[in-house]
C-alpha cells in the first residue's frame, strides 16, 4: 500500500462530495448523483486500502461495503437497514445511470441521496 495513493483517494473523494453539493445547488442533478457515487466509492476504497493494503477493482458499492464489513463489522449496517440499502444501491446505480443512460435524476431524488450520504454514510465511514 502506498500512503500517497491512500491520501489521493481520500482527497478526491472529499472533492467529489463538495462538488456534488455545488452541482445540486446549480441544478445539475445527474452530475451531482455521479459525484455522490464517486465519493462513496473512493471513501470505501480508501478505508479498504488503509486496513488491508488493497481494494477490489470494482465500482460496486455493495461489494466494497461487504469487503470492508469483513474487517469492520460496524459498516454492515449500511446493508442491513432497508432504507439504507435502497439508497446505497440507488447511489451505486448512478455510476452508470447518470453518465450513459437517458435516465434523468430529479432534484428531490438527488437531495435525498445527498442527505443520506452526509447523515448516514459519511458518519459511519468517518468513525471506522
Amino acid at each position: 500500500m502506498s500512503f500517497e495513493e491512500a491520501e489521493i483517494l481520500k482527497e478526491r473523494a472529499e472533492a467529489f462530495l463538495i462538488n456534488s453539493e455545488k452541482l445540486v445547488n446549480e441544478g445539475f442533478f445527474d452530475l451531482a448523483a455521479f459525484n455522490l457515487e464517486q465519493y462513496c466509492q473512493l471513501m470505501l476504497k480508501y478505508k479498504l486500502l488503509l486496513k488491508t493494503g488493497t481494494y477490489p477493482r470494482t465500482h460496486s458499492l455493495t461489494r466494497l461495503v461487504k469487503e470492508l464489513s469483513k474487517i469492520t463489522p460496524d459498516i454492515s449496517s449500511l446493508l442491513e437497514k432497508e432504507n439504507s440499502i435502497v439508497l446505497l444501491t440507488k447511489i451505486e446505480d448512478a455510476y452508470v445511470g447518470s453518465r450513459y443512460l437517458s435516465r434523468r435524476y430529479e432534484e428531490i431524488e438527488v437531495k435525498a441521496l445527498l442527505k443520506y450520504v452526509k447523515e448516514v454514510f459519511k458518519p459511519i465511514i468517518d468513525r471506522i
